[in-house]
Order: C-alpha cells, then sequence, then structure tokens
C-alpha cells in the first residue's frame, strides 16, 4: 500500500520560507512521477510542482522562480522548498504520486496523479 506522508507546513509571514517534505513507502517502481498539489479554500485544487524519475522537473507558472522541486532517493523523501512565500500561496498542500510514465516535459503536470497524502497546511500572512 503507497504510503505519502507530508510534514513542514507551518505559518509565516510574507517573504518568508517554508520546506515540505514527504515521506513515501509501500511501492516499488523505476519509472514514477511525484508531485505538489495545493487547495486553498473554496478554489480548485491545482498542480504546483513535479518531477520524475529521471530528474525532470516541472512548475506551474505562478511558483517558477520561487519553488524547488527535489527528491532523496535514499530516503525516499520528496521535498518542495517554498522562498519569497506570498499570501496567495497560502492553501493545503498534497503529496501525490504515480508510478507510470507522467511525460512532464511533453505534457506538464498531471491534473491529478493517482496516489495522494492527507497534506500540510502552509498560511501566509500579510
Amino acid at each position: 500500500q503507497v504510503r505519502l506522508v507530508e510534514s513542514g507546513g507551518g505559518s509565516v509571514e510574507a517573504g518568508g520560507s517554508l520546506r515540505l517534505s514527504c515521506e513515501h513507502s509501500g511501492y516499488f517502481n523505476a519509472i514514477y512521477c511525484f508531485g505538489w498539489y495545493r487547495q486553498a479554500p473554496g478554489k480548485e485544487r491545482e498542480a504546483v510542482a513535479a518531477i520524475d524519475n529521471e530528474e525532470n522537473t516541472k512548475y506551474t507558472d505562478s511558483v517558477k522562480g520561487r519553488f524547488t522541486i527535489s527528491q532523496d532517493k535514499a530516503k525516499k523523501t520528496l521535498y518542495l522548498q517554498m522562498n519569497n512565500l506570498k499570501p496567495d500561496d497560502t492553501a493545503m498542500y498534497y503529496c501525490a504520486a504515480q508510478f507510470q510514465f507522467c511525460g512532464l516535459q511533453v505534457w506538464g503536470i498531471p491534473g491529478t496523479m493517482d496516489h495522494l497524502g492527507k497534506g500540510t497546511q502552509v498560511t501566509v500572512s500579510s
């Protein structure tokens, strides 16, 4: 059973930084995609960033240059470094995974992935 556990959320002022982590377990596949999604109150869930087994990455336009997705394969942990946070970044952030080719470079970040964590809250005050 796939398990995704997020941590690292919190409350910061605008301009601050946070690093989210996602420990994953319960699977084995050489081809995969991991991603971060977020959902603000009253809004639909949106894709934020994704990374695949070849270290290709993709970001939504609103976070480019501010957020960095990375992974530590040995620790089975996914990260999202978030700098220069803005109030619009306030949302529940979810770690996600799918164990098949996702074509980041061709199709962009998938609208959804097969597996989703329970989320960690990020709140940015102005």
